[in-house]
Protein backbone atom coordinates (compact mmCIF):
# COMPACT_ATOMS: atom_id res chain seq x y z
CA UNK A 1 0.00 0.00 0.00
CA UNK A 2 1.16 3.29 -1.03
CA UNK A 3 1.85 5.68 2.16
CA UNK A 4 3.18 9.53 1.46
CA UNK A 5 2.76 12.12 4.47
CA UNK A 6 3.29 14.70 1.64
CA UNK A 7 -0.02 14.05 -0.14
CA UNK A 8 -2.92 16.93 1.22
CA UNK A 9 -6.81 16.58 1.03
CA UNK A 10 -9.68 19.54 1.12
CA UNK A 11 -11.81 18.83 3.89
CA UNK A 12 -15.46 20.08 2.98
CA UNK A 13 -14.53 22.91 5.11
CA UNK A 14 -12.03 23.96 2.80
CA UNK A 15 -9.09 23.17 5.62
CA UNK A 16 -6.64 21.67 4.16
CA UNK A 17 -6.51 17.92 5.68
CA UNK A 18 -3.36 16.07 6.08
CA UNK A 19 -3.87 13.34 4.17
CA UNK A 20 -2.82 10.35 7.18
CA UNK A 21 -4.62 7.31 5.68
CA UNK A 22 -6.02 4.93 7.64
CA UNK A 23 -5.54 5.17 11.09
CA UNK A 24 -6.33 2.42 14.02
CA UNK A 25 -6.48 3.54 17.18
CA UNK A 26 -5.27 0.43 19.94
CA UNK A 27 -6.48 1.02 23.64
CA UNK A 28 -9.87 2.61 23.44
CA UNK A 29 -10.39 4.22 26.51
CA UNK A 30 -9.79 7.86 27.59
CA UNK A 31 -7.07 8.82 25.74
CA UNK A 32 -6.92 6.87 23.14
CA UNK A 33 -10.82 7.48 22.18
CA UNK A 34 -10.11 11.42 23.23
CA UNK A 35 -6.94 12.21 20.58
CA UNK A 36 -8.46 9.69 17.81
CA UNK A 37 -12.24 11.37 18.30
CA UNK A 38 -10.57 14.35 17.47
CA UNK A 39 -8.46 13.24 14.23
CA UNK A 40 -11.73 11.51 13.42
CA UNK A 41 -13.71 15.00 13.82
CA UNK A 42 -11.04 16.88 11.42
CA UNK A 43 -11.91 14.31 8.90
CA UNK A 44 -9.32 11.38 9.02
CA UNK A 45 -10.41 8.01 8.46
CA UNK A 46 -10.06 6.42 12.18
CA UNK A 47 -11.37 3.26 13.25
CA UNK A 48 -11.38 2.10 16.94
CA UNK A 49 -9.75 -1.62 18.03
CA UNK A 50 -12.77 -1.64 21.07
CA UNK A 51 -14.03 -4.81 23.17
CA UNK A 52 -16.01 -3.30 25.86
CA UNK A 53 -17.58 -0.47 24.37
CA UNK A 54 -17.98 -1.91 21.00
CA UNK A 55 -21.55 -2.13 20.75
CA UNK A 56 -22.30 1.19 22.16
CA UNK A 57 -19.71 3.08 19.99
CA UNK A 58 -20.93 1.26 16.77
CA UNK A 59 -24.79 2.04 17.48
CA UNK A 60 -24.05 5.48 19.34
CA UNK A 61 -20.40 6.53 18.13
CA UNK A 62 -18.85 8.51 20.50
CA UNK A 63 -19.58 11.47 22.78
CA UNK A 64 -16.58 13.64 23.73
CA UNK A 65 -17.62 16.48 26.42
CA UNK A 66 -15.04 19.03 26.28
CA UNK A 67 -15.04 23.31 26.61
CA UNK A 68 -18.68 22.83 27.80
CA UNK A 69 -20.08 21.27 24.41
CA UNK A 70 -20.82 17.83 23.54
CA UNK A 71 -18.60 16.61 20.77
CA UNK A 72 -20.87 13.38 18.65
CA UNK A 73 -18.39 11.42 16.34
CA UNK A 74 -19.54 8.74 13.80
CA UNK A 75 -16.91 6.28 15.33
CA UNK A 76 -15.55 3.40 13.39
CA UNK A 77 -15.23 0.59 15.76
CA UNK A 78 -13.92 -3.23 15.47
CA UNK A 79 -13.46 -6.26 17.54
CA UNK A 80 -9.85 -7.19 16.10
CA UNK A 81 -7.25 -5.73 14.83
CA UNK A 82 -7.45 -8.63 11.63
CA UNK A 83 -11.17 -6.87 10.82
CA UNK A 84 -9.48 -3.97 10.75
CA UNK A 85 -6.65 -4.90 8.51
CA UNK A 86 -3.51 -2.84 7.35
CA UNK A 87 -3.46 0.90 8.45
CA UNK A 88 -0.98 3.54 7.68
CA UNK A 89 -1.11 4.80 11.30
CA UNK A 90 -1.16 2.74 14.42
CA UNK A 91 -2.17 5.03 17.47
CA UNK A 92 -1.29 3.24 20.66
CA UNK A 93 -2.99 4.06 23.61
CA UNK A 94 -3.23 0.81 25.96
CA UNK A 95 -1.37 0.99 29.55
CA UNK A 96 1.81 0.16 29.03
CA UNK A 97 0.81 -2.64 31.34
CA UNK A 98 -0.45 -4.43 28.45
CA UNK A 99 2.46 -4.44 26.14
CA UNK A 100 2.63 -8.16 26.16
CA UNK A 101 -1.11 -7.70 24.01
CA UNK A 102 0.56 -6.10 21.12
CA UNK A 103 2.43 -9.07 19.90
CA UNK A 104 -0.76 -10.39 18.81
CA UNK A 105 -2.84 -7.01 18.18
CA UNK A 106 0.06 -5.30 15.65
CA UNK A 107 0.99 -7.57 12.96
CA UNK A 108 -2.66 -7.51 11.09
CA UNK A 109 -2.05 -3.49 11.03
CA UNK A 110 1.11 -3.37 9.31
CA UNK A 111 1.85 -2.54 5.84
CA UNK A 112 5.05 -1.31 4.89
CA UNK A 113 4.90 1.72 5.99
CA UNK A 114 2.80 1.75 8.86
CA UNK A 115 3.85 4.26 11.51
CA UNK A 116 3.69 3.26 15.17
CA UNK A 117 2.81 6.36 17.21
CA UNK A 118 2.42 5.25 21.37
CA UNK A 119 0.68 7.54 23.75
CA UNK A 120 1.78 5.92 26.48
CA UNK A 121 3.15 7.02 29.75
CA UNK A 122 7.00 6.27 31.27
CA UNK A 123 9.58 5.12 29.87
CA UNK A 124 10.85 2.04 27.57
CA UNK A 125 7.32 2.00 25.12
CA UNK A 126 9.44 3.55 22.48
CA UNK A 127 12.04 0.68 22.59
CA UNK A 128 9.37 -2.34 23.07
CA UNK A 129 7.93 -1.37 19.70
CA UNK A 130 11.25 -0.55 18.13
CA UNK A 131 12.56 -4.19 18.92
CA UNK A 132 9.81 -5.87 17.56
CA UNK A 133 8.94 -3.81 14.67
CA UNK A 134 11.72 -1.02 13.73
CA UNK A 135 12.79 1.96 14.91
CA UNK A 136 12.02 3.39 11.77
CA UNK A 137 8.45 2.99 12.32
CA UNK A 138 8.10 4.23 15.84
CA UNK A 139 6.92 7.83 16.78
CA UNK A 140 5.61 8.75 20.04
CA UNK A 141 3.07 11.48 21.53
CA UNK A 142 2.80 13.34 25.18
CA UNK A 143 -0.52 14.16 25.95
CA UNK A 144 -0.82 16.58 28.67
CA UNK A 145 -4.82 16.37 29.95
CA UNK A 146 -7.00 15.67 32.45
CA UNK A 147 -9.94 13.51 31.11
CA UNK A 148 -11.76 9.79 32.03
CA UNK A 149 -14.19 7.50 30.62
CA UNK A 150 -17.23 8.60 32.44
CA UNK A 151 -19.55 6.09 30.33
CA UNK A 152 -19.63 3.65 27.56
CA UNK A 153 -18.60 5.60 24.70
CA UNK A 154 -18.83 8.92 26.53
CA UNK A 155 -15.11 10.66 27.51
CA UNK A 156 -14.93 13.74 29.57
CA UNK A 157 -12.18 16.32 29.26
CA UNK A 158 -12.03 17.97 32.32
CA UNK A 159 -8.63 20.35 31.49
CA UNK A 160 -5.82 21.14 29.48
CA UNK A 161 -5.06 18.52 25.92
CA UNK A 162 -2.37 19.62 24.62
CA UNK A 163 -0.21 16.75 22.91
CA UNK A 164 3.91 16.48 21.77
CA UNK A 165 4.76 14.51 19.30
CA UNK A 166 7.95 12.99 18.12
CA UNK A 167 9.76 10.43 16.10
CA UNK A 168 12.27 8.33 18.27
CA UNK A 169 15.97 8.83 17.91
CA UNK A 170 15.03 10.90 14.82
CA UNK A 171 14.51 14.48 14.32
CA UNK A 172 10.91 16.15 13.18
CA UNK A 173 9.18 14.22 10.32
CA UNK A 174 6.71 15.26 7.60
CA UNK A 175 4.64 12.36 8.73
CA UNK A 176 5.19 14.23 12.40
CA UNK A 177 3.89 17.47 11.19
CA UNK A 178 1.13 16.04 8.78
CA UNK A 179 -0.24 14.31 12.40
CA UNK A 180 0.21 17.49 14.29
CA UNK A 181 -1.70 19.75 11.79
CA UNK A 182 -4.40 16.87 11.80
CA UNK A 183 -4.75 17.10 15.46
CA UNK A 184 -4.68 20.75 15.73
CA UNK A 185 -7.75 21.11 12.79
CA UNK A 186 -9.61 18.70 15.31
CA UNK A 187 -8.98 21.21 17.84
CA UNK A 188 -6.04 19.72 19.65
CA UNK A 189 -3.06 22.02 20.72
CA UNK A 190 -0.84 20.09 19.19
CA UNK A 191 3.47 20.51 18.41
CA UNK A 192 6.18 18.81 16.96
CA UNK A 193 9.38 17.74 18.86
CA UNK A 194 13.07 17.29 17.96
CA UNK A 195 13.58 15.68 21.10
CA UNK A 196 11.32 12.57 21.95
CA UNK A 197 12.98 11.47 25.26
CA UNK A 198 13.19 14.75 26.50
CA UNK A 199 9.42 15.11 26.64
CA UNK A 200 9.13 12.47 28.18
CA UNK A 201 11.31 13.68 31.18
CA UNK A 202 9.56 16.14 30.99
CA UNK A 203 6.30 14.48 31.14
CA UNK A 204 7.36 12.40 34.19
CA UNK A 205 8.08 15.49 36.22
CA UNK A 206 4.57 15.90 36.83
CA UNK A 207 3.12 12.53 36.16
CA UNK A 208 5.85 10.85 39.35
CA UNK A 209 4.61 13.07 41.85
CA UNK A 210 0.94 13.64 40.80
CA UNK A 211 0.19 9.65 39.52
CA UNK A 212 2.46 8.13 42.87
CA UNK A 213 1.25 10.32 45.83
CA UNK A 214 -2.66 9.88 44.45
CA UNK A 215 -1.72 6.49 45.60
CA UNK A 216 0.55 6.53 48.33
CA UNK A 217 -1.96 8.90 50.14
CA UNK A 218 -4.50 6.48 49.44
CA UNK A 219 -6.89 7.80 47.06
CA UNK A 220 -5.14 11.49 46.81
CA UNK A 221 -6.61 14.11 44.05
CA UNK A 222 -4.63 16.17 42.32
CA UNK A 223 -6.40 19.37 44.76
CA UNK A 224 -5.72 16.79 47.84
CA UNK A 225 -1.68 16.94 46.91
CA UNK A 226 -1.75 20.27 46.31
CA UNK A 227 -3.57 21.96 49.55
CA UNK A 228 -1.84 19.51 52.15
CA UNK A 229 1.60 21.28 52.66
CA UNK A 230 3.36 17.89 53.25
CA UNK A 231 2.00 16.15 50.28
CA UNK A 232 2.73 19.63 47.88
CA UNK A 233 6.41 19.81 49.24
CA UNK A 234 6.70 15.63 48.84
CA UNK A 235 5.58 16.29 45.08
CA UNK A 236 8.22 19.59 44.73
CA UNK A 237 11.00 16.82 46.20
CA UNK A 238 9.90 14.13 43.63
CA UNK A 239 10.11 16.72 40.98
CA UNK A 240 13.84 17.57 41.70
CA UNK A 241 14.52 13.85 41.59
CA UNK A 242 12.99 13.43 38.08
CA UNK A 243 15.11 16.78 37.11
CA UNK A 244 18.61 15.20 38.42
CA UNK A 245 18.03 12.05 36.70
CA UNK A 246 17.32 13.80 33.54
CA UNK A 247 20.05 15.82 33.43
CA UNK A 248 22.78 13.32 34.44
CA UNK A 249 21.08 11.88 30.50
CA UNK A 250 21.54 15.08 29.18
CA UNK A 251 17.99 16.43 29.69
CA UNK A 252 17.79 20.02 31.11
CA UNK A 253 14.59 20.51 32.85
CA UNK A 254 14.56 23.77 34.17
CA UNK A 255 13.09 25.05 37.70
CA UNK A 256 10.94 27.30 36.25
CA UNK A 257 9.44 24.36 34.53
CA UNK A 258 8.36 22.72 37.40
CA UNK A 259 6.88 25.28 39.15
CA UNK A 260 5.32 25.56 36.41
CA UNK A 261 3.97 21.90 36.73
CA UNK A 262 2.43 22.64 40.02
CA UNK A 263 0.84 26.22 39.08
CA UNK A 264 -1.05 25.30 36.29
CA UNK A 265 -2.44 21.70 38.24
CA UNK A 266 -4.50 24.38 40.34
CA UNK A 267 -6.89 24.07 37.96
CA UNK A 268 -7.51 20.82 37.93
CA UNK A 269 -9.14 20.46 41.25
CA UNK A 270 -10.57 17.09 42.65
CA UNK A 271 -9.30 15.36 39.22
CA UNK A 272 -8.43 11.81 39.90
CA UNK A 273 -5.22 11.04 37.90
CA UNK A 274 -5.29 7.83 35.81
CA UNK A 275 -2.73 5.64 38.26
CA UNK A 276 -5.60 6.23 40.98
CA UNK A 277 -8.49 5.25 38.86
CA UNK A 278 -6.82 1.77 37.52
CA UNK A 279 -5.37 1.08 41.13
CA UNK A 280 -8.88 2.06 42.96
CA UNK A 281 -11.02 -0.64 40.44
CA UNK A 282 -7.80 -2.92 41.36
CA UNK A 283 -6.53 -2.88 37.88
CA UNK A 284 -2.82 -2.79 36.92
CA UNK A 285 -0.85 0.18 37.69
CA UNK A 286 2.11 1.31 35.08
CA UNK A 287 4.68 0.86 37.68
CA UNK A 288 7.66 -0.07 36.20
CA UNK A 289 6.98 2.49 32.98
CA UNK A 290 6.33 5.62 35.31
CA UNK A 291 8.24 4.94 38.35
CA UNK A 292 10.83 2.06 37.93
CA UNK A 293 12.52 2.35 34.59
CA UNK A 294 13.39 6.52 35.65
CA UNK A 295 14.61 5.35 38.76
CA UNK A 296 16.88 3.31 36.98
CA UNK A 297 17.74 5.10 34.13
CA UNK A 298 18.80 8.08 36.73
CA UNK A 299 20.56 5.97 38.99
CA UNK A 300 22.66 4.16 35.80
CA UNK A 301 23.57 7.82 35.50
CA UNK A 302 24.81 8.91 38.65
CA UNK A 303 21.97 10.47 39.99
CA UNK A 304 20.25 9.34 43.59
CA UNK A 305 16.88 10.03 43.41
CA UNK A 306 16.00 9.48 47.09
CA UNK A 307 12.34 10.27 46.98
CA UNK A 308 11.64 8.15 43.80
CA UNK A 309 13.04 5.43 45.18
CA UNK A 310 11.29 5.41 48.39
CA UNK A 311 7.84 6.34 45.87
CA UNK A 312 8.65 3.16 43.68
CA UNK A 313 9.14 0.53 46.66
CA UNK A 314 5.74 1.90 48.33
CA UNK A 315 3.83 1.78 44.82
CA UNK A 316 5.49 -1.57 44.18
CA UNK A 317 3.91 -2.98 47.40
CA UNK A 318 0.60 -1.62 47.10
CA UNK A 319 -0.15 -2.03 43.62
CA UNK A 320 -0.58 -4.38 40.98
CA UNK A 321 1.74 -4.23 37.78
Amino acid sequence: MAFSFSDFAATDGGVTLPALGKIAVVGSGAVGCYYGGMLARAGCDVTFLMRSDLAVVQERGLTINTGGESIHVAAQAKETSREIGPCDVVVIALKATANGALDEIIPPLLHAGTMLVTLQNGLGNEEYLAERWGKERVAGGLCFVCLNRTSPGVITHFDHGSISVGEYGRGISPRVEALVQALGIGGIEAKAVEDLVCERWRKLVWNVPFNGLAIAANGATVADVLEDEVLRTEARGLMEDVRDGAARLGYEISKEFADFQIERSWSMGKYKASSLIDWEAGRPVEVEAIWGEPLRQGRGAGAQMPRLGLLYALLKKVAKS
